[in-house]
C-alpha cells in the first residue's frame, strides 16, 4: 500500500458520501459561506476593487476574485516525526468532490487542479517552525472548487496520522515485539476501517525502518477492510463468567470447538489469581494435548497448544499471586512483578504433573513456549519502562493510548493558502508567520 507498493487507494475502498460532500455537509460552515460568496462574485463578473492589497495588481489588469487561483498546502503541526496516513483518502475527496454547482449540475474540477502529494506511509520531520513546514499535500487551482474540502481532508489526515504515529512510537518502545491493536471499543465503529489501515501502515513502516518482521494483529474484521486483514482474538472475561469463573474449563471449551489456527490465549486475571489460573489452564490443556498425541491424533493435539496467557489485572488492585511489598503502589495492575511471577510459574508448571521420563522434555518445551501477553492501560512510555527493565513480556495489547492527541502526541493538520496567481505569476500570499514549504517526497498526482 502506498509508499510500500507505489499504489494509491481509490474510492472503491473509501466509499465516500460524494453527493453530500460536494454540498458542504462535512465542511465547516465558513468554507461553505466563502465558496458561495466567490461563486456569486464570479457570476457577477466582479474584479478586485479594494485599496489595501498586500500585493497590488499590475496596472490595467482585472483580478477576478471569484475565480482566483491559489496554492494551498496541508501540513502537520506535530513536532518530531509524524507517520503520514490519510493522503489517499484526501486525494479521493479532491478527485470526486472538487468542483462547483451550476443550478443542480455539478461540474467536476479535478482535471483543472495541479496536485502534488506524498504517499501514505511517508515520514515527516518537524521542529515546530511554521515558516519551514513539510507539506504532505499541495493543490493549485481555483479556490472555490476545493474550498469545501479543507475540513474533511484535514480530518482524515489528522486521524490517520495520529493513529499511525502513535502505533509507530509504541512499536519502537516495544523493541520489535508485537503490539496488538485493541482500541476498537474506544471510538465509533465507523472509524474502524481507517484506524486499522493506519495501524497496518505503521507496522509496515516499522518493519521497513528497523528490519522488523512483525505482522499486523487487529481485533475486528472492519479494521482489516482496506488492506485485506481479518480480526483475531480468543477469550473475553464474559466467556469465563459463562463458565462460572473456571478459566481452565473455558479454555478447554474454546480449544475443543474452534479451529486450531486461532491462537489459544488464556485470559487469566478473572479471579485475580493469575498464577493459579495459569497453572490450572496449562495443566488442563497439556493433558488433552498429550492424550491426542498418545492416540496418534496429531491434528487434534494442535487444538490444545496453549499459545499464551494474557494478564489484564485492573490498575486499582494487586493480584494475590504477588506478595505484598512496601506500599504496593508499583504492584497494582499488570506490574513487572506479576509478569515475572507468572513467567516463573509457567516455566516450572510441568514439575507437578508426575510425568514419565519420556514426556518431561516435551512438557518443559510446552510450558516454556507459552507467551505472556499484557493489556490494560499500556502506553508507549509504560512499554518502554517494561522493556528497559527486562520484564519478560512477549506481546503488548494496546487500546485507547493509540488515540491520544495531547501534549507531544498532538497530530493536528492545518492548511494554508500560501500563493495566489496574478497576471500568470504565482506570488506569495501566506498569512504572516506562515510560508510556502518544500518536501522532496511530494509527487505529481495525475
Amino acid at each position: 500500500m502506498s509508499v510500500f507498493d507505489g499504489r494509491r487507494l481509490g474510492n472503491e475502498v473509501f466509499k465516500l458520501d460524494v453527493d453530500r460532500m460536494r454540498r458542504g455537509w462535512y465542511s465547516d460552515k465558513y468554507f461553505t459561506n466563502i465558496a458561495r460568496m466567490l461563486s456569486k462574485l464570479a457570476a457577477q463578473g466582479y474584479s478586485y476593487a479594494g485599496e489595501h492589497a498586500r500585493r497590488l495588481p499590475v496596472e490595467g489588469n482585472r483580478i477576478p476574485t471569484g475565480d482566483i487561483e491559489v496554492e494551498m498546502q496541508w501540513f502537520t503541526r506535530r513536532q518530531g516525526t509524524t507517520l503520514v496516513v490519510g493522503v489517499d483518502k484526501a486525494l479521493a475527496m479532491l478527485r470526486h468532490c472538487a468542483g462547483a454547482w451550476e443550478s443542480e449540475r455539478f461540474l467536476e474540477a479535478w482535471d483543472r487542479l495541479e496536485v502534488h502529494a506524498v504517499q501514505d506511509g511517508s515520514l515527516i520531520h518537524s521542529v515546530g517552525d511554521l515558516e519551514h513546514v513539510q507539506p504532505v499535500l499541495r493543490v493549485r487551482g481555483r479556490y472555490r472548487d476545493f474550498a469545501l474540502l479543507e475540513t474533511p481532508t484535514l480530518g482524515v489526515l489528522t486521524r490517520g496520522s495520529r493513529v499511525a504515529t502513535n502505533v509507530y512510537e509504541t512499536l519502537m518502545a516495544a523493541r520489535g515485539k508485537p503490539v496488538l491493536f485493541f482500541p476498537a471499543r474506544f471510538d465509533a465503529h465507523e472509524v474502524q476501517a481507517a484506524d486499522g489501515y493506519a495501524y497496518n501502515l505503521a507496522v509496515q513502516r516499522f518493519n521497513l525502518d528497523f528490519a522488523g518482521r512483525l505482522g499486523p494483529f487487529v481485533s475486528t474484521d472492519a479494521q482489516g477492510d482496506w488492506w485485506g486483514g481479518v480480526g483475531s482474538g480468543t477469550v473475553a472475561h464474559a466467556a469465563i463468567a459463562c463458565f462460572l469463573g473456571d478459566t481452565a474449563e473455558a479454555m478447554w471449551a474454546f480449544a475443543s470447538t474452534l479451529p486450531p489456527e486461532i491462537p489459544r490465549i488464556a485470559l487469566v486475571d478473572f479471579n485475580n489469581d493469575s498464577v493459579a489460573d495459569s497453572l490450572s489452564t496449562v495443566e488442563r490443556m497439556f493433558r488433552h494435548y498429550r492424550a491426542c498425541l498418545e492416540s496418534g491424533d496429531e491434528s487434534g493435539a494442535k487444538r490444545f497448544i496453549l499459545f499464551g496467557v494474557r494478564l489484564d489485572t485492573s490498575a486499582s488492585i494487586r493480584d494475590i499471586s504477588v506478595p505484598p511489598q512496601g506500599d504496593n503502589a508499583h504492584d497494582l495492575g499488570v506490574s513487572p512483578r506479576l509478569v515475572e511471577t507468572v513467567r516463573r510459574a509457567l516455566d516450572r508448571a510441568w514439575e507437578g504433573w508426575g510425568l514419565s521420563p519420556d514426556w518431561i522434555e516435551r512438557a518443559k518445551d510446552y510450558c516454556r513456549s507459552i507467551k505472556i501477553v499484557v493489556s490494560g492501560g499500556f502506553t508507549a512510555q509504560r512499554i518502554d519502562d517494561f522493556e528497559r527493565h527486562g520484564v519478560p513480556v512477549d506481546i503488548y495489547a494496546v487500546g485507547s493510548a493509540l488515540f491520544t492527541n495531547a501534549g507531544p502526541t498532538v497530530t493536528d493538520f492545518t492548511a494554508d493558502v500560501v500563493r495566489v496567481r496574478l497576471d500568470r505569476t504565482w506570488i506569495p500570499m501566506a498569512k504572516v508567520g506562515r510560508a510556502p514549504g518544500e518536501n522532496p517526497e511530494l509527487e505529481r498526482v495525475v
